[in-house]
């Protein structure tokens, strides 16, 4: 059946969903509810877990027949960015029949916000070093430790939980990874507040908390196995998800400013220096958007591989550089921040002037090259994983977790 569907057989199926909930006239969790039923969430997804069991590259079609007969478009990446991009594939590769049945339908309606709990105060970067321990009591796992940079934390129903549950054992055999409900007793969720004024990231403290033992996502000490597809498909979303169209997002609003500058603003040498500068930041964004395209439409069914990364760490550098190529358009103005630095949550930004939104995302977009793993870690993937390069020297590679030195 897979072999059969066409491009016009997808087109067909969405104008049916249409006819049955039209997200112009029902609410968001109507309409995707219907879209996951009708197998549009994830085409590549198994027929009755909202796909269709066919190429990902069809999920263009379903996008493209949606926008050109609705006008309100609800973005995976909005709607719910870590349990769609991360936790939907996680849970799919290595959840149990329970969890397909009972979890990926809301997590792409939004009706269920996820978060991601891998980060520790400790271990950044080297996540196989973290320190929050889980250890078995009856039909419960105990876990107490903290974890950190957790965004949407305080809004989610559910948390991917990595934690210790054997430290006889080499750090990356010793994890193990579980399904954590965040209502449950001992969680506190603290903000962490960013230079934009915004707690988009919170601490989490986790003291005593009991996780069903059958909540263990993947086998007992299996921990970084599943992490990874988790962890991969994190990269593939920051790094490619909803390709824009052409001369859109940021770089978009960048041209934007540019065309409604104060023409005075500029000496003459000077504003030559300054179109080379926008043309060539043009230039990049449109050849990473054309390779995360392709790269969408070459994909085959399962979960990305380290290639992911390539997108995520070029995409990091070329979106710091338009910011700040748009405050150098800005020029002096760019020097206030209007919405000061009085603590906050995220709101959205969709009704904010495109001077307002450069400022703002200047001071975000700090966070790319960090968030998703950080450029160095990118840089490593690539060259161990995909150029075959030799790996670094890592000293603690076959010594067990709890004989390795830590910082507290």
């Amino acid at each position: 059946m897979a072999q059969e569907i066409t491009a016009e057989d997808i087109r067909a199926r969405v104008r049916k969903l249409l006819e049955e909930a039209h997200p112009d006239h029902v609410d968001q969790f109507t309409f995707r509810g219907k879209q996951y039923d009708h197998g549009l969430a994830w085409v590549h997804f198994p027929e009755g877990y909202g796909g269709l069991g066919i190429s990902p590259g069809f999920q263009a079609v379903v996008a493209d027949e949606l926008a050109k007969h609705a006008r309100t478009n609800y973005e995976d990446m909005m709607v719910n960015p870590i349990g769609i991009g991360m936790g939907a594939p996680t849970v799919l590769t290595h959840g149990t029949e329970w969890m397909k049945k009972n979890l990926l339908r809301r997590i792409f309606t939004g009706e269920d916000i996820w978060c991601q709990l891998f980060s520790e105060p400790s271990a950044g970067s080297d996540v196989a070093g973290l320190a929050t321990r889980a250890t078995r009591e009856g039909d419960n796992w105990v876990i107490n430790g903290q974890k950190v940079w957790t965004s949407f934390a305080h809004i989610s129903k559910w948390g991917m939980l990595l934690a210790r549950t054997n430290p006889d054992v080499p750090k990356h055999a010793g994890l193990s990874y579980f399904l954590l409900d965040m209502q449950s007793l001992g969680v506190e969720v603290r903000p962490l507040y960013q230079m934009t004024g915004e707690a988009e990231f919170n601490e989490v403290f986790l003291t005593d908390v009991k996780i069903p033992a059958d909540h263990l996502i993947g086998p007992e000490g299996e921990g970084w196995k599943v992490a990874i597809t988790t962890l991969m498909n994190e990269r593939s979303a920051i790094g490619g998800a909803g390709v824009p169209r052409k001369g859109s997002g940021s770089i978009g609003v960048l041209m934007n400013l540019w065309r409604s500058r104060e023409k005075s603003g500029f000496a003459p040498e000077s504003e030559v220096l300054m179109r080379e500068r926008i043309a060539k930041l043009y230039i990049e964004s449109e050849l990473l958007r054309i390779t995360s395209q392709r790269a969408r439409a070459a994909r085959k069914a399962g979960n990305p591989g380290p290639e992911g990364s390539v997108a995520k760490l070029v995409q990091a550098d070329v979106n710091k550089r338009i910011w700040e190529c748009a405050m150098d358009v800005l020029g002096p103005a760019s020097l206030i921040y209007e919405p000061g630095y009085a603590r906050r949550r995220p709101t959205s930004r969709a009704k904010e002037s495109r001077t307002a939104l450069a400022k703002y995302q200047f001071l975000r977009a700090r966070a790319n090259s960090i968030e998703g793993g950080t450029s160095e870690v990118m840089k490593n993937i690539l060259g161990e994983r995909v150029l075959g390069l030799p790996g670094e020297p890592r000293s603690d590679k076959d010594v067990p977790w709890k004989q390795i030195p830590r910082n507290g």
